[in-house]
């Protein structure tokens, strides 16, 4: 996972690449979001169908918060939930930090020590 972002007068455009490994049509990434340090969603960017076992790239235009200057970036696929690694974003400097969660979401609270 892979996160590039642009911000615009309180918005960001986030560019999001995933990779889902498992091919065929029976489950796949389904979602990415944007969340600050406390746990609430600033956006949502919905995927609707199989991108096979390739890395996509999908965005998301998102208004963020004055102040919030770190978010957590997360993928999400219909059979293994959030498996895979969470990005951290600063959103002040650019840098990123790629944390792996597993398959049950990692609170963002623990996430936030993590922030670049």
């Amino acid at each position: 996972m892979d996160v590039a972002f642009e911000a615009n007068d309180g918005t960001y455009r986030f560019d999001v690449t995933l990779i889902h490994d498992d091919d065929g049509e029976d489950g796949y990434a389904n979602w990415w979001q944007v969340e600050d340090v406390d746990g609430n969603r600033l956006g949502r960017r919905e995927l609707r169908h199989p991108h096979g076992t390739r890395e996509f790239t999908r965005s998301a235009t998102m208004a963020v918060p004055d102040g919030v200057t770190c978010v957590v970036v997360r993928g999400h696929d219909q059979t293994h939930g959030y498996g895979g690694s969470v990005v951290l974003v600063n959103l002040d400097t650019a840098e990123t930090v790629v944390v792996y969660q597993g398959r049950d979401p990692v609170a963002n609270a623990e996430l936030a020590t993590s922030c670049p």
